[in-house]
């Protein structure tokens, strides 16, 4: 048997955002057409995981030639980040939470890139599942708390 290469293990993996996109770290993310990614939408089906750090899209730099509308210079004391690292498969990191959930509930992607618990009736489609409220007192709606990704 021949032997393999290992492309990662455990994460993070690194992604470009979709043009027109801005994502920040702690946001839950989906895959998008050509490799990139964006912010989820609610319900996603396509969550890759949470964006550990900011970014941009390589055209959301201003204006062309890194000028501004006016055609002055834009300076910048750190680069503009193009590339976000995405923590995924039982990562445990902090999110947004649009609604109120407890300790162990099975969450899926909101609005914004935040999280809410799985409704209860009607079922969800278990690829929408993207991790567990791992906050021991459970989460406030529109706080910040642990997730565990599935």
């Amino acid at each position: 048997m021949s032997g393999i290469a290992q492309v990662t293990k455990g994460g993070p993996k690194t992604f470009t955002p979709a043009e027109g996109e801005v994502i920040t770290g702690g946001q839950v993310v989906e895959a998008r057409d050509g490799g990139r990614i964006g912010v989820a939408g609610a319900g996603s089906v396509t969550v890759l995981g949470v964006a550990l750090t900011d970014a941009l899209s390589p055209e959301g730099f201003p204006g062309e030639n890194g000028t501004d509308a006016l055609g002055r210079p834009v300076v910048s004391a750190v680069a503009v980040p193009t590339n976000v690292a995405v923590a995924y498969g039982a990562t445990e990191v902090k999110v947004t939470y649009a609604e109120a959930a407890k300790f162990g509930d099975k969450l899926v992607a909101a609005a914004n890139g935040a999280v809410t618990p799985a409704a209860d009736e009607g079922g969800v489609d278990a690829r929408a599942i993207v991790g567990t409220c791992t906050e021991p007192g459970g989460v406030a709606s529109g706080s910040v708390g642990l997730i565990r990704l599935a």
